[in-house]
């Protein structure tokens, strides 16, 4: 395969800032992702190469490397070792040290290209380029363990993710990166985990958060009501004089802790009562006989 355009791939221009990266790449992974474009090849080749393109241009480390180099950037430091070790142990007639420019144009290539080196006598191996991927979940697709099979690089892979990951949280697949040059060992995959919340609970790390309405009647006189947690309906018992924004704690209501199975954070409720209206003339007669009383 020839080389690929990185720039041209995310299409900016090769002065865009790392905000304008991050933001063509975002747009073009939802575009290409494979849950949108089920069985659509292109579509993978396509998801592929952004997330390769951000992996390198969204780190100043690797875009400077892949400037000066291009698509033999990842052995931007091997390169530049070897050709110092030349130009130390060849002459100084000229700035190859000893060697032209043609010979070095030959010796990247047996470096990056395959075959082996002359002048050191064998390969020298070389890691695999890492990957980097974002998987975009809602806030109950994390809430219990699951497996889930991703594209990376026209290869499925079958991945177990924990329940309790975390909104930005970044977790790595050892060897599914980029293949190792010469028999070297493969790069990793990152996966970045953006998570939707698209339900009524607030999260904050184990913990979550709702706010329940509660009529003046039970807020005063106390009782029994009904409320959603995140796996369901519990009973709750409202103490008499209820007052307006008390927050009550659930204990191990909450989300799941990350990697400790049967762990489970906290579900703090927030009572907001609710004034009655539309009042009848009977209604209106007994709040003011109260308001008398008091």
């Amino acid at each position: 395969m020839g080389f690929i355009d990185f720039y041209k791939i995310l299409g900016v221009s090769k002065t865009a800032s790392v905000s304008d990266i991050k933001k063509a790449y975002r747009k073009l992974a939802r575009k290409y992702h494979p849950d949108l474009n089920p069985n659509d090849k292109e579509a993978e080749q396509k998801f592929k190469e952004v997330n390769e393109a951000n992996e390198v241009l969204s780190n100043s480390e690797n875009r400077k490397k892949y400037d000066e180099y291009g698509e033999h950037w990842q052995h931007a430091e091997e390169y530049e070792k070897a050709k110092q070790q030349e130009q130390y142990q060849g002459s100084t007639g000229n700035q190859y040290g000893g060697y032209s420019e043609e010979d070095f144009s030959d010796f990247f290539g047996s470096m990056f290209g395959g075959r082996s080196s002359q002048s050191h006598g064998q390969q020298v191996k070389f890691r695999g380029q890492d990957f980097n991927a974002q998987l975009q979940l809602n806030l109950k697709d994390v809430y219990t363990t699951h497996k889930r099979t991703l594209t990376v690089n026209n290869k499925n892979i079958r991945i177990t993710i924990p329940a309790g990951v975390e909104n930005g949280q970044v977790i790595k697949i050892k060897g599914h990166g980029g293949k190792g040059a010469n028999n070297g060992p493969n790069g990793d995959l990152y996966i970045e985990f953006s998570i939707l919340n698209n339900t009524s609970f607030k999260r904050d790390g184990d913990n979550l958060y709702t706010s329940v309405d509660l009529d003046l009647y039970k807020a005063l006189l106390g009782g029994e009501i009904t409320v959603n947690t995140f796996d369901g309906k519990v009973k709750l018992t409202v103490k008499p004089e209820t007052q307006n924004g008390i927050k009550v704690k659930l204990k191990g209501k909450g989300f799941p802790k990350y990697k400790k199975e049967g762990q489970f954070g906290n579900l703090y409720v927030t009572y907001t009562i609710k004034t009655p209206t539309k009042l009848s003339a009977k209604e209106k007669e007994l709040f003011t006989e109260l308001s008398n009383l008091r």
